[in-house]
């Protein structure tokens, strides 16, 4: 479901796959390539949400900016499932572990991963190339350029893994759309 509110209208790429039930509400705009999958919530009532390209937020996520100055998410982020998103700022090339919590204005910074269910605190600033795990969230070590180097290859350099995870998402929307089981972006 796509609802405007207060007079904003989410504005949505049309290469997106957006699930039929999944919900986004007002002054939200999400960039070319990106899904989002069933049961996922993004609300922007308080403040703006702007999710860049590339961006797969996946089941029962949900995505809520915490004040007048909204959320921002960057370009090739993975949004794992469950995922509660209330924070000021993710960066590019992050992986937000299934069912982690990243709260009040909070910033992630780039290549960063935060473990499956970690709590990142507010207004914690987790530095690039930052691994967290735990409750709260601690810096565990700086990512490991093998992680990163599997974040940044892609499905056309291969790893099944990653094919199946990140690039394997645009593929994946595709069927779901021919199924029938998208919104229609090209509705007036």
């Amino acid at each position: 479901m796509i609802w405007p509110f207060r007079g904003k209208t989410p504005k949505i790429d049309p290469s997106c796959f957006i699930a039929i039930n999944a919900t986004i509400i007002g002054d939200v705009e999400i960039g070319p390539n990106s899904t989002v999958w069933p049961g996922a919530v993004i609300r922007a009532d308080f403040g703006p949400i702007r999710i860049g390209s590339n961006v797969n937020v996946e089941d029962n996520c949900v995505l809520h900016g915490g004040g007048p100055a909204g959320l921002t998410i960057g370009d090739n982020v993975t949004i794992g499932h469950s995922v509660v998103v209330h924070c000021r700022k993710v960066g590019n090339n992050i992986l937000l572990g299934n069912n982690c919590t990243v709260l009040d204005d909070a910033e992630i910074g780039d290549f960063s991963i935060i473990a499956a269910g970690a709590v990142v605190t507010p207004r914690t600033v987790v530095q690039p190339y930052s691994f967290v795990t735990g409750v709260p969230g601690v810096v565990q070590e700086q990512t490991e350029e093998q992680r990163l180097r599997r974040r940044r290859r892609g499905p056309a350099e291969g790893l099944e893994a990653e094919t199946a995870q990140a690039g394997g998402y645009a593929s994946l929307a595709q069927e779901y759309r021919a199924l029938g089981y998208g919104e229609r972006l090209d509705a007036p």
